[in-house]
């Protein structure tokens, strides 16, 4: 059986709403969500790689500069 993918969408009131194998399909979930949509990556435990609202540009801009960040904090 495959595991499940590891990057996780939580809706803006914390409830997990959908996984994604790649950061950019994840960054178009989070778009749709809005403020306060929140990603965080099975292998990194309750750490939030991606807070809609509280970054430097909304995902909706860029789905690339969503996967450059979260790429760079996973690194770090």
């Amino acid at each position: 059986m495959a595991a499940s993918p590891p990057f996780k969408i939580f809706n803006p009131c914390g409830e997990y709403v959908a996984s994604c194998k790649h950061v950019e399909d994840a960054a178009m979930i989070l778009a749709a969500y809005g403020d306060g949509a929140k990603l965080r990556h099975s292998g990194y435990g309750r750490r939030v790689l991606w807070n809609e609202g509280a970054e430097d540009q909304p995902a909706s801009e860029s789905y690339d500069h969503v996967a450059t960040v979260v790429l760079k904090r996973m690194e770090g």
